[in-house]
């Protein structure tokens, strides 16, 4: 028994329970139909982990290598469903991986700036996985399955799926904690963390390869296309509100808890897609949050020129 289907056991009577106050007519099977539960667990489950990743993310000026990495991740995807491979995303780690030294690397070593290497590695995978399946007689393009790790499809997420996804979960946050002050020390820093003696470059490979890591546990809920909306989207609006980095993490798991749970209670009852509207409720939340605090400053400060 993984990780996954023991938090699944464990959790499924709790869930039960809550189903007879959920709305909807199709959300509250989300609690009662096992097929469901592993889904909705492994969605929140990602959600945490997203909260916190992102928001190191933003503070380390690397919002897009997680967009990067999931474009790469469709390339081992692709490579694992043309061989017939058990479990896509094995392949797809060992992509995504790869991927994240080469584009630390060519960054680290002043050869390219880390955007310039993101879109070329990016954009190459994608075309490299898009062309593969082409060629493919067996599979002939994009399939309902290759759209599933396109765009998410929460049916995907078996007993393995989950247990791979609540384990990376696990050890990410294991990992973030041991390498908090670290990270931020480096984030701030990086000339003050090296003389401090903290190993900037250790941290920063382990971190790109950690991310790499987390975006491919997220790609059978919301895509390898729309996995950026719940890094960034979330953390991104905590931002708007927090006064420090806890509470924008803090303010990153609300608003990501909120925009999975409205995202998959709304594609559920209206027959779309989960990934699509869960990215599409946190960027409506961002509008709305961002708006509000324009408007709000703006009040303040008209209050002040008036006294």
């Amino acid at each position: 028994m993984g990780l996954g289907v023991f938090l699944h056991e464990t959790v499924a009577p709790l869930m039960e329970s809550l189903a007879r106050y959920m709305p909807g007519e199709v959300f509250p099977y989300f609690f009662t139909m096992e097929m469901f539960q592993r889904a909705l667990l492994a969605a929140f489950v990602i959600t945490i982990v997203a909260g916190v990743l992102g928001s190191f993310l933003l503070i380390r000026n690397m919002a897009l290598i997680g967009d990067g990495i999931s474009h790469v991740t469709f390339g081992g995807v692709a490579v694992a469903l043309v061989s017939g491979a058990a479990f896509p995303l094995i392949n797809a780690a060992v992509f995504a991986v790869i991927a994240s030294i080469i584009i630390f690397e060519l960054q680290d070593r002043g050869i390219l700036n880390g955007d310039t290497a993101i879109a070329i590695i990016m954009t190459g995978t994608l075309a490299f996985g898009l062309v593969l399946l082409r060629l493919d007689d067996n599979i002939g393009g994009v399939t309902p399955v290759v759209e599933g790790f396109l765009y998410g499809n929460l049916l995907f997420i078996d007993d393995q799926t989950l247990d791979f996804i609540c384990t990376i979960g696990l050890g990410a946050l294991l990992l973030l904690l041991a390498m908090y002050k670290g990270l931020l020390a480096s984030a701030v820093d990086p000339v003050a963390a090296r003389v401090q003696g903290i190993p900037v470059k250790a941290i920063g490979l382990a971190f790109s390869i950690l991310t790499a890591l987390v975006v491919v546990s997220m790609v059978k809920i919301l895509g390898a296309l729309l996995v950026t909306a719940l890094l960034v989207s979330p953390a991104a609006t905590a931002q708007q509100v927090g006064k420090s980095f806890r509470s924008c993490v803090l303010w990153s798991q609300f608003f990501g808890m909120f925009a999975v749970g409205l995202g998959i209670y709304l594609s559920a009852e209206e027959g779309t897609g989960s990934g699509a509207m869960i990215a599409l409720v946190a960027a409506s939340v961002f509008g709305i949050v961002a708006i509000a605090k324009l408007l709000i400053r703006g009040v303040f400060l008209a209050q002040e020129n008036l006294n």
